[in-house]
């Protein structure tokens, strides 16, 4: 059979892909959080028809003759850029300006997230909306029970992850801090959904502190950060993808006319 039957098979199914990275990344055009992906190729094996020789006195080197076996998917890499701010008004919507992932437990299980849409849930804990409860730079759940038992006439979270409360003579009281997380290499982290990443063998451990001290981002209240993925960027890969999967179904169908001649000569 021909090789370029099996390379336009290749480039099909990195096409796909692309396609499905892209479709993707539009489909969380509005997800609080998200960080938009990219499809990046690579070549296959390659069959060597004929090996490289060194030059001698007498007689000048070759290159070697080496014929492409298709494409393949190499990776998807995560774009970590700051995305948009939405200013919402609400006091327990976060979001991280700068570096830093806030931590969530989720059965049992800490994740990593850029989503700050919160709220309190009937315990004082600061939830997301798949139920995840926000930790503060110890790694404990953060817990503000005087919040929802009436202690606490109302509350702010400061730049710096202090969450102060005020009673009913003025007095303010500290309730706790929220932490971050940074990582040695974001792109490793593993995607969970609910807008949630988990630490994997590539991440690193995770490097906990306090907002607004070394290398961590500022917390910004009443505000969410919006997917960074360019509309327009996204648009033109679905193009892209399309003429290549076009293209590569090109060479199938000229592979099999190829093939058709050759059985009608036989």
């Amino acid at each position: 059979m021909l090789r370029s039957l099996f390379t336009g098979i290749s480039g099909l199914a990195a096409h796909q892909q692309m396609l499905d990275v892209a479709s993707n990344n539009i489909a969380n055009v509005n997800t609080t959080g998200y960080k938009s992906s990219s499809a990046v190729f690579s070549d296959t094996l390659s069959q060597t028809l004929q090996g490289a020789s060194a030059g001698t006195a007498t007689q000048g080197g070759t290159n070697g003759k080496q014929v492409g076996l298709g494409v393949k998917l190499a990776g998807v890499v995560t774009d970590f850029t700051q995305g948009s701010t939405q200013v919402t008004g609400r006091g327990t919507d976060m979001l991280v300006d700068g570096d830093g992932f806030f931590m969530v437990s989720q059965g049992g299980a800490t994740m990593y997230t850029r989503q700050g849409s919160y709220s309190l849930d009937q315990v004082g804990h600061l939830v997301t909306p798949a139920g995840g409860m926000l930790e503060d730079p110890t790694g404990a759940v953060i817990t503000l029970t005087g919040l929802t038992n009436g202690t606490y006439q109302s509350y702010s979270i400061a730049q710096d992850g202090t969450i102060n409360a005020v009673d009913s003579t003025g007095a303010s009281t500290q309730l706790g801090q929220i932490g971050l997380a940074t990582f040695a290499n974001p792109a490793g982290l593993q995607k969970m959904g609910d807008s949630e990443w988990a630490v994997s063998g590539n991440s690193g451990p995770p490097i906990i502190g306090a907002p607004e001290t070394g290398a961590f981002g500022k917390i910004t209240a009443g505000a969410l950060e919006m997917s960074n993925v360019n509309l327009a960027a996204e648009l033109t890969n679905l193009i892209i993808a399309e003429r290549g999967f076009q293209a590569n179904s090109r060479v199938i169908s000229t592979s099999d006319e190829v093939l058709q001649t050759l059985v009608q000569l036989s």
